[in-house]
């Protein structure tokens, strides 16, 4: 009787375990969300990166703004979040909060460019503070 017992106590344990462990063969997701500047560069990267592991492992894509990601990247709900700008303290301190550590590694830089058609008929120069009130 007692052998019986410590049998079923262990079947019990060991589907219990199971149950919470994910199949052994599944292929690892890798979350990335936020900006959606920087989302057709990632999107690009998380492409050649499935290629180059021959399916060995998923990455998802997503969109929800710079700050959206930063709530999930401290949430513990994605791994990687895209921004178009430094993370903010308030957002430092809720990743701090919740114990989820961070690199900030910048991909690219944008820029913007001004530029005059020679045959306008209105602008030889522009100024900086000409496009301020344009």
């Amino acid at each position: 009787m007692l052998k019986l017992m410590r049998i079923e106590i262990v079947v019990v344990v060991l589907g219990a375990l199971l149950g919470a462990v994910s199949p052994v063969y599944a292929e690892p997701v890798i979350k990335i969300d936020g900006s959606s500047t920087v989302f057709p560069i990632t999107e690009a990267v998380a492409e050649d990166f499935q290629i180059a592991k021959k399916g060995a492992a998923k990455v998802t894509v997503g969109i929800s703004g710079t700050g959206g990601g930063f709530k999930k990247f401290c949430r513990g709900e994605i791994d990687i979040a895209n921004a178009s700008r430094p993370i903010l303290k308030k957002e430092m301190d809720a990743c701090k909060a919740a114990g989820v550590q961070y690199v900030e590694m910048p991909v690219a830089y944008d820029a913007l460019t001004v530029v005059a058609n020679p045959r306008n008929d209105w602008v030889k120069v522009i100024t900086v503070a000409d496009l301020k009130k344009i």
